[in-house]
């Protein structure tokens, strides 16, 4: 077995940690390893009072996240990871890949940003959404009925600024399998899946 890590990359709100739970659902030994479920557990734990301190956090949950990877690359197994990656993290990723003699595949999803901007912000406002994403400040228990109130809500301009600068589009580490998400509704999933196990 091929020492492997898919990275689920692209756009925000391009339906990775869907495609996430396909891959697992056909290949169940991957090991899935989520930058915002660190970042959400260490937010619940830590809490923040201004976005200086969030950014901490944030910087924090990083080096979690990178150490989690490693652990599972010394015991050799499959990992996959989902996040709008881009160069800020691709030295680091390369780095551990080569360490540990992993073979990495990059799955780009990509769509109209107009589009994206509306899927993004509904999820924002979605009660389910963990509230330290959209706050300048957050602890644990903290409860908004409206979110609509959030001051870390993205702004069109913001959200479009981020897609366009950051290189969410253009980020590749290792073979690339790349797709068009603007309606998921077209979206041919086994045919992701089918080029995915042909690297495996």
């Amino acid at each position: 077995m091929k020492k492997t890590m898919v990275l689920l990359a692209g756009y925000p709100g391009t339906g990775k940690s869907y495609l996430c739970d396909q891959i697992v659902s056909i290949a169940s030994d991957f090991l899935i390893v989520s930058q915002d479920v660190i970042k959400e557990a260490i937010f619940d734990e830590e809490g923040f009072d201004d976005l200086k301190q969030k950014e901490q956090l944030t910087l924090r949950s990083w080096e979690v996240y990178y150490q989690q990877i490693e652990t599972y690359m010394k015991k050799g197994r499959r990992i996959i990871s989902d996040y709008p990656f881009s160069e800020k993290q691709r030295p680091r990723l390369a780095a551990l890949c080569e360490r540990y003699g992993y073979e990495p595949i990059t799955i780009r999803l990509l769509a109209d940003l107009n589009i994206l901007y509306e899927r993004q912000r509904k999820r924002d406002l979605d009660p389910t959404r963990h509230l330290s994403h959209i706050m300048s400040h957050y602890h644990k228990g903290d409860v908004m009925k409206d979110r609509l109130q959030a001051d870390g809500l993205l702004s069109y301009s913001v959200f479009i600024d981020r897609c366009t600068t950051r290189g969410y589009d253009t980020f590749q580490l290792g073979h690339l399998i790349e797709a068009d998400v603007t309606d998921f509704s077209e979206v041919d999933y086994p045919a992701i899946l089918k080029q995915l196990q042909a690297y495996l």
